[in-house]
């Protein structure tokens, strides 16, 4: 589980040390491990923003968009895992201890909604730990 996620794509705009770039899903996507759980899978065209050292990088030309995979593996947990693990543990939980399902239903929700607003206040620090990187390709 140590490989590269790559994807070609072509840059939108650029910033200082980053570019945006639009990736259109390839069919290297139905190969994937995470394809089933990953966001791209969903859609036919994604715009991520990337970390570019390379100075000669303009709008228009292609790149090569790089991940790691465990970061991939990470986000999924993140994402999906652990808010599951938490509405199934407050659920159950509650449920031993409590006689109305209506307030252990919404007791479990508003768990995962406090995750989600954790999880929001360190978007700084996700953003800065799950940064693509974008590497320019030859010109044809």
């Amino acid at each position: 589980m140590s490989g590269i996620i790559r994807h070609e794509g072509v840059v939108e705009s650029v910033g200082q040390g980053t570019v945006r770039v639009r990736i259109e899903q390839a069919g290297s996507c139905a190969a994937c491990a995470a394809r089933q759980m990953c966001v791209s899978a969903e859609r036919r065209e994604k715009t991520v923003d990337a970390v570019c050292s390379d100075a000669d990088v303009r709008a228009g030309d292609r790149v090569e968009v790089q991940v790691r995979e465990r970061l991939a593996w990470r986000a999924v947990v993140l994402a999906y895992v652990l808010p599951f693990v938490i509405l199934t543990v407050v659920a159950a939980v509650l449920d031993m201890r409590v006689e109305n399902e209506a307030l252990t239903g919404t007791a479990a929700l508003c768990a995962v909604g406090v995750y989600y607003i954790v999880l929001s206040l360190f978007k700084g620090r996700l953003k800065r730990s799950f940064s693509f990187t974008a590497v320019k390709l030859p010109e044809e």
